[in-house]
């Protein structure tokens, strides 16, 4: 059974960084892609950043795209997502999704999700 479970969220001062971690059970990345997703108070849940077995990456972030970097550790089997120079926009529950076998955008195409880790940038 696949599985994902988020972590590494938590409380943040604008201008810092996070490393969101999402670990895979029942599965590895090789024939699969993980996105992650996030979803702002009172927003739609949009698009992040993926990373496909093949080694493709689709950052699909509005805006400060360079902010943000994935990336899968084999040993651990596990997919970051290290965001820098957080902002207040940042803030929300971040989810990580999988897909076979290429990256997307929209979040219908995503079988399996985390539970979420929640991000908050506050000073």
């Amino acid at each position: 059974q696949k599985q994902l479970v988020e972590s590494g969220g938590g409380l943040v001062q604008p201008g810092g960084s996070l490393k969101l971690s999402c670990e895979l059970s029942g599965f590895t990345l090789e024939g699969h892609a993980i996105a992650w997703f996030r979803q702002a108070p009172g927003k739609e849940r949009e698009a992040v950043i993926c990373i496909s077995g093949i080694g493709g990456i689709m950052n699909y972030a509005a805006s400060g795209k360079d902010r943000f970097t994935i990336s899968w550790n084999n040993a651990e089997n596990t997919v970051h997502l290290q965001v820098n120079d957080l902002k207040a926009e940042d803030t929300g529950v971040y989810y990580c999704a999988e897909r076979l076998p290429l990256c997307s955008g929209p979040d219908v195409n995503y079988l399996t999700w985390g539970r979420g880790t929640q991000v908050t940038v506050s000073s």
